[in-house]
């Protein structure tokens, strides 16, 4: 029996700290965050839902494919990925923010075998810098951190029942599988990668409008594509 995998997409933030409006309809390299996140799913998911603003239904519905599911988001992060996991029916969801566009391929197969095998995960990547307390300037081992990145995926069912618990206790994350550990399950970790940058404030802008041409002659993504095709996971 195959399994079907979404890709969930909360892009309904300000974008406070960029400046430049809701940050998912920013450009980078002749594209919106939210196109760019959609495009890398297209070819490895059975169903993509995202949720933007009320007031961007009708650009989003302008900017995607037909077959994408809109939806508006909540007040935080949470809540919109738990109105995100009502509104898809898939057994396994792959969460990502909006604001890295460049997701390569190999990540997003790595990310639906580990969900396979362990029901939860998350993409991480080596702590380049080293790392200080700002009130103590104690150090820490970098060789035993990893800084998260997304995609992180679920088995939906563990997800909701996460998000359930979470919304009963009173608890508020902006990391879907910290809501996974406090059940006691564990996360495997899944190598990610350096491109997979977040665009949060100015700068970070810039360098990803500098990546963007680099990254589409590679990947050859160029134009959104039809994204509905039976699952290769199994």
């Amino acid at each position: 029996m195959s399994v079907k995998v979404a890709a969930l997409i909360p892009a309904a933030g300000s974008g406070q700290r960029l400046g430049q409006g809701p940050k998912a309809f920013v450009e980078v390299g002749g594209r919106t965050l939210l196109e760019r996140a959609v495009t890398n799913f297209t070819q490895h998911v059975d169903e993509i839902v995202v949720a933007v603003p009320s007031e961007l239904h009708r650009e989003a519905k302008h900017l995607l494919p037909d077959d994408v599911i809109i939806i508006t988001g909540g007040a935080t992060r949470q809540e919109t990925v738990y109105q995100l996991l009502q509104a898809c029916t898939a057994e396994v969801v792959l969460v990502h923010d909006a604001a890295r566009p460049f997701l390569a391929a190999d990540v997003i197969e790595r990310m639906k075998v580990a969900v396979l095998e362990h029901h939860a995960a998350s993409v991480v990547t080596s702590v380049a810098d080293s790392l200080i307390e700002a009130a103590t300037g104690q150090t820490h081992d970098r060789s035993k951190l990893r800084a998260v990145q997304t995609p992180q995926g679920f088995r939906r069912d563990l997800i909701l029942r996460a998000h359930d618990a979470a919304n009963a206790s009173g608890a508020h994350v902006t990391d879907d599988a910290s809501l996974v550990r406090a059940l006691g399950e564990p996360v495997a970790l899944v190598e990610g990668s350096s491109w997979l940058l977040k665009v949060t404030d100015p700068s970070q802008l810039e360098l990803a409008r500098a990546l963007a041409p680099h990254w589409d002659a590679q990947h050859n993504r160029a134009t959104l594509t039809p994204y509905l095709k039976p699952s290769s996971m199994l």
